[in-house]
């Protein structure tokens, strides 16, 4: 008994130890370690009451840093798209260059049917002014204002644009379809296009001048009545217009010189 006492006295707190590091082991393995975070929890609850936040001006401060930062970073946007607009200003001639605008407004319900400018008549655009930006043509100035222009856009269900395929001169009309592609109807039962073929406005067109770019051939329907159909995808950004190039539209002579021009076409073939 006395040497039971003994050994106890000199291991029992080893023991002790031991079971104190086993049974903690056991408790984080079931608890996954929820225990000792919920400790260290309540030890530094108390030490972070008591570091202060930051203060209401302090907060103030940083707001008003972001929305600095926000604009500064949107202004850098804008200049570089001006910039671009106006260099490629630059290189038409003085009788063409375009007045450069900026799309102001535009609707949810008609997103893909018009906008609006923030130029008009003071500055010269009338009814009829043709209207692109990078990519090709966008549409038609509709209707002005002393200081604004709203534009039907070559997306909209309403648009017509007499257009031809730049690689074989098949030509057809394009509509809009509310989206960023659009449809073509041939004139010709079997047109010789082809998915990949880049189109341009014709000189059918009594609205535009010929050679505006417009987009691509996506997929086609030989077998559609009474015409053959093709899906355009368009090039102009449609969907995220900002700044344009407002140009005059074309003037009779231009008109005669494309019937001119169409006329010898369909004498030579």
């Amino acid at each position: 008994m006395v040497t039971v006492r003994r050994w106890w006295g000199h291991k029992g707190l080893q023991i002790g130890l031991l079971s104190l590091l086993v049974g903690s082991a056991w408790m984080l393995r079931q608890t996954q370690g929820a225990l000792l975070l919920e400790m260290y929890q309540m030890i530094t609850r108390p030490l972070q009451m008591l570091q202060p936040g930051p203060s209401s001006e302090e907060r103030l401060s940083d707001v008003r840093l972001l929305e600095l930062q926000t604009r500064i970073v949107d202004l850098e946007s804008q200049n570089k798209k001006l910039q671009d607009l106006l260099g490629y200003v630059e290189k038409e001639p003085l009788t063409l260059r375009p007045i450069p605008a900026r799309v102001v407004g535009r609707s949810a319900d008609n997103w893909w049917q018009q906008v609006t400018l923030n130029r008009g008549s003071n500055v010269g655009i009338q009814e009829g002014f043709v209207v692109k930006a990078d990519g090709g043509l966008v549409g038609l100035v509709e209707s002005v204002t002393p200081n604004t222009s709203r534009v039907l856009l070559i997306s909209d269900l309403k648009s017509q644009v007499g257009v031809t395929i730049s690689r074989t001169a098949a030509k057809g009309v394009l509509r809009g379809d509310a989206s960023a592609e659009a449809v073509l109807e041939f004139y010709e039962k079997v047109p010789n296009v082809k998915v990949g073929d880049l189109i341009s406005t014709s000189t059918y067109s009594q609205k535009f001048p010929a050679g505006l770019a417009v987009g691509r051939v996506k997929s086609l329907d030989l077998k559609k009545l009474p015409a053959s159909v093709a899906r355009v995808e368009l090039f102009p950004p449609i969907r995220s217009l900002d700044w344009v190039g407002v140009y005059p539209k074309p003037t009779n002579q231009e008109l005669e010189n494309q019937t001119s021009a169409n006329q010898e076409l369909q004498k030579s073939n």
